[in-house]
């Protein structure tokens, strides 16, 4: 049996073993998900991690958001993908350092292409009542901050970027796929019972009437009207700045020093030592270490035999069983 031949067992076996999990609602279990905080160290609170010595009534929280903003209960329902981005486990952060009197600045670091709608703008409210809680908040970008990864970076009383980061891609997506041909070909025919006109909109076996096209760009435009107020307030900009600026292109973070978008280029470490002179004296650092069961998904056999192209693909089949969603989120 050739190296092809097994790599294609494993990633039917993957999506097989996905699809199940998905099927049966395990993960999505309520009580499976309280019961696997009291199996994981820690419990609810996140575990502190002290990164550099200083004063205890004077912390920085710097916290990590990496990858796409989706919220999967109770773990990464992505076998390919180890622990991942873990929603729930974020936001019990930004709840942790809202709490904490100790707590006087946050630096979050960005490296996400953006995400649902809804998880965003979940982390955006957080980071403002954070802000509102008397808190200073700094931002640093890695690679890739766009969409939805800058939606949650708004709120910042400071934005880094370095001059690769790519960042912008200001706007809102919906996407589906249709493959009523494709079944044509093969003879297949679709069934479907429904109780109203628009129970099937956006089925990806029957192509989208004008009708049904005006009803989900309504959807997407209020979305992005909500982005531009975000960017608006958050770097207290006139909105028809914002609106040439939201066109769904991608800066770099030179650019976007220079449009407005980012405040200053520089790394982590420079926002960093930014945020200690903002909040002056000694603060202590601190970080917040993530509890997963992610990892016992992750399946290294099956990424070193498939090219990227095919884990990929099977990503995006795996994720696209919840239904086509709002997102914020750069399409490469």
């Amino acid at each position: 049996m050739n190296k092809r031949i097994v790599a294609s067992i494993i990633a039917a076996s993957i999506l097989l073993i996905a699809i199940a999990f998905q099927s049966i609602g395990f993960f999505m279990n309520e009580s499976f998900s309280e019961n696997k905080a009291s199996m994981l160290p820690g419990g609810q609170q996140p575990e502190e991690k002290i990164i550099e010595r200083g004063s205890a009534t004077k912390r920085i929280a710097q916290i990590s958001l990496e990858g796409t903003i989706m919220n999967n209960p109770g773990s990464n329902p992505n076998p390919l993908g180890g622990g991942g981005y873990q929603h729930e486990q974020f936001i019990e952060k930004l709840e942790t350092i809202k709490e904490d009197n100790s707590i006087k600045g946050v630096l979050l670091y960005v490296n996400s292409p953006g995400g649902g709608v809804y998880e965003s703008a979940e982390i955006h409210d957080q980071l403002q009542e954070i802000k509102e809680a008397g808190k200073t908040i700094y931002v640093s970008m890695g690679g890739m901050a766009a969409s939805g990864g800058y939606y949650i970076s708004a709120p910042a009383h400071r934005i880094f970027a370095s001059n690769e980061t790519f960042t912008g891609s200001l706007g809102v997506i919906m996407q589906s796929i249709n493959y009523q041909e494709l079944a044509n070909n093969f003879g297949v025919k679709f069934n479907t019972f429904k109780s109203g006109e628009f129970k099937d909109i956006m089925s990806p076996t029957k192509p989208m009437s004008d009708q049904e096209r005006q009803i989900i760009q309504s959807l997407v435009d209020e979305s992005y009207e909500e982005f531009v107020d975000v960017i608006a307030e958050g770097r207290n900009m006139p909105k028809d700045k914002v609106y040439d600026l939201a066109d769904g292109r991608i800066y770099s973070g030179k650019q976007a020093v220079e449009n407005g978008l980012v405040d200053e280029i520089g790394f982590q470490d420079d926002a960093l030592n930014a945020l200690q002179k903002e909040i002056g004296g000694d603060p202590q650092v601190i970080e917040y270490k993530d509890n997963s069961i992610g990892a016992f998904f992750d399946l290294p056999l099956a990424k070193s035999l498939l090219p990227n192209s095919e884990i990929r693909f099977i990503e995006q089949l795996i994720s696209n069983r919840q239904g086509p969603t709002l997102m914020y989120m750069y399409n490469e």
